[in-house]
């Protein structure tokens, strides 16, 4: 049983803290945070200890550590932990920089300990069943991708200024999975955006509003389309389209009820927001850490995955200020 300490005690963290709780495969060992007062409530509710982040990192009760603070500390983090010996379960991104990065997954090679990125949506029960069907060839070759990923509503200003754009926050987990279905590098990025929910956004420089299409070294496109505002709730959506037909994963609802009168048919919204609608996703994909650590196989999504989803967010910002295509090495 693989023993974890927590790094982080906001919503994530508190989410994954729970999970490791309940899992049967792990145990939670230490939670921390910058403020001493969160991590004492997770651990308290979670039978765990609340200690600093450097004394989680140095426990030798610890055997991996899940970084869920905030972005601008997670390459730190994930260096002094992998020089400490321990398996690292990193949240996206690994830094907002690619640069950054490439540094840190140097001393993560030196190290040689494990390192997952948590892009969850993988591990979806609906995207995974996807890429098996992709894979066992249902559709045939693969053309076109296209995924539609769409807020309830626009986060805080405050959120907006750090999170380092729609591009590098929101969109970067469309492109892991634009990478997960394609099967091969985009080389070719095209990108626009507006503001059209909140001008605030504007102000703030980012967009509220964006598409982006990806194309690969073999022709493969992807269209990738984002915005903060869903009236009707969390909208999450992928299509494959290949030479034999299509595959297509729509939005999980609240329940499966439909109701028929006269004025029609009826279903329930959409789940709420991303950790209800991907509970599932992010307890497999602990269980897939997990495995991965135990068996001594790499870890995936990778460190690599984190920053070639990076590479590729730098690469639509870029696309978007110039208003031209930008190619890929």
């Amino acid at each position: 049983m693989l023993r974890f300490g927590v790094l982080g005690a906001g919503r994530i963290g508190k989410m994954h803290a729970a999970n490791l709780a309940a899992a049967s495969t792990a145990r939670l060992v230490a939670v921390a945070d910058a403020i001493p007062e969160a991590a004492e409530a997770v651990a308290e509710a979670t039978n765990a200890k609340a200690q600093s982040a450097d004394e989680v990192i140095a426990n030798p009760e610890v055997d991996a550590v899940l970084i869920a603070s905030p972005t601008d500390t997670h390459a730190d983090f994930i260096e002094q932990a992998v020089r400490a010996g321990k398996a690292v379960l990193c949240e996206k991104p690994v830094d907002l920089s690619s640069d950054r990065i490439a540094q840190c997954l140097e001393v993560v090679d030196a190290a040689g300990q494990p390192l997952m990125i948590a892009f969850n949506r993988r591990f979806d029960p609906n995207f995974a069943e996807l890429k098996r069907r992709l894979d066992d060839g249902v559709v045939g070759d693969l053309e076109t991708v296209t995924i539609v990923s769409r807020d309830p509503a626009p986060p805080s200003i405050s959120y907006v200024e750090r999170s380092g754009g729609l591009y590098r926050d929101m969109m970067i987990h469309d492109f892991d999975l634009a990478r997960f279905f394609l099967g091969e590098e985009p080389v070719e990025v095209h990108a626009i955006g507006s503001v059209l929910v909140e001008p605030a956004i504007g102000e703030a420089g980012d967009v509220d509003t964006a598409m982006v299409m990806l194309r690969t070294a073999s022709g493969k496109l992807c269209q990738i389309s984002c915005s903060r505002r869903a009236t009707y709730g969390y909208d999450q959506r992928v299509e494959l389209h290949g030479a034999g037909g299509m595959l297509r994963a729509g939005n999980v609802l609240e329940s499966t009820v439909e109701v028929a009168t006269g004025t029609g048919f009826s279903f329930d919204p959409t789940l709420n927001f991303f950790i209800e609608r991907y509970t599932d996703a992010y307890r497999l994909e602990i269980d897939a850490f997990v495995d991965a650590v135990e068996s001594g196989k790499p870890p995936s999504p990778s460190g690599y995955d984190g920053l070639m989803a990076q590479r590729l967010a730098d690469a639509a910002s870029t696309a978007r200020e110039t208003g031209q295509p930008v190619r890929l090495d």
